[in-house]
């Protein structure tokens, strides 16, 4: 079934109403048909299945069949902060770390990335990058549309992170898989994680070290050396399985 987003401002009463890019999508692409059902998150933790009542050059209204039960976002929020890597690689980081839940991804220019992008090519990215989280979300039937911030300077990416309750450096030097896991078993529901993740190369020392002075706490992510677009995925799906197993012996 097709799963469309709206915010909370079009759901009233018991219609929807669906504008944007998505009204093309639904007569055009998918040439869907009055009385046809489809499944719509207001972004705020409503899910509805709905069916197709009215079609429009400016919009597609529905009547809302059923309420639907929402519990597919995790009981805490993830900041994956993702240095810049070489290629396409973002795009498929971007996709498979909304499916594992993240809250929000934000690109990191680092030291060692080899891609630079100047403000034109930043914005451009940024807005094809919240396209692929979109996407991702329907897919994977997320409440809510994960966002991807603006490309930000290391600096610029620690500062974005003071505010929240936890940060993790996967490191390769670090080794004592014992005390990662004490820190991974010391997160709770509802608090925030921040997930630097370095890109090809890595961090600099002295980017581990900014991040340590600020709190993080350094892990390891075994005796491998994982690619960029491995660390990331990894801490989220560890994190994922940690936070639903103490979400449900709450």
């Amino acid at each position: 079934m097709h799963h469309f987003f709206v915010t909370p401002e079009q759901v009233k009463d018991d219609k929807v109403q669906i504008i944007g890019s998505d009204v093309n999508h639904i007569k055009n692409v998918l040439r869907m048909k009055l009385g046809e059902e489809v499944q719509i998150s207001d972004g705020n933790n409503g899910k509805y299945l709905c069916k197709i009542c009215a079609m429009s050059a400016e919009d597609v209204r529905l009547e809302i069949l059923e309420k639907l039960e929402t519990d597919t976002e995790l009981p805490s929020k993830l900041y994956l902060f993702q240095g810049l890597p070489k290629g396409d690689k973002m795009e498929w980081i971007i996709q498979k770390a909304v499916e594992l839940g993240v809250y929000e991804v934000i690109p990191v220019a680092t030291k060692r990335a080899v891609v630079k992008l100047d403000e034109k090519k930043a914005v451009k990215k940024v807005e094809r990058w919240n396209g692929i989280a979109e996407s991702g979300a329907k897919q994977s039937g997320r409440n809510r549309i994960p966002t991807v911030q603006r490309v930000m300077t290391y600096k610029e990416a620690l500062q974005y992170a003071e505010s929240l309750d936890v940060l993790l450096i996967p490191y390769e030097l670090a080794e004592d898989m014992k005390q990662t896991r004490q820190v991974i078993e010391a997160i709770i529901p509802e608090q925030s994680v921040g997930i630097f993740i370095g890109p090809e190369g890595g961090f600099e020392t002295d980017e581990v070290e900014l991040a340590l002075a600020q709190g993080a706490k350094a892990i390891t992510l075994g005796k491998r050396i994982l690619r960029t677009e491995t660390a990331g995925l990894t801490t989220l799906s560890i994190l994922m399985y940690h936070l639903e197993n103490e979400s449900h012996n709450l």
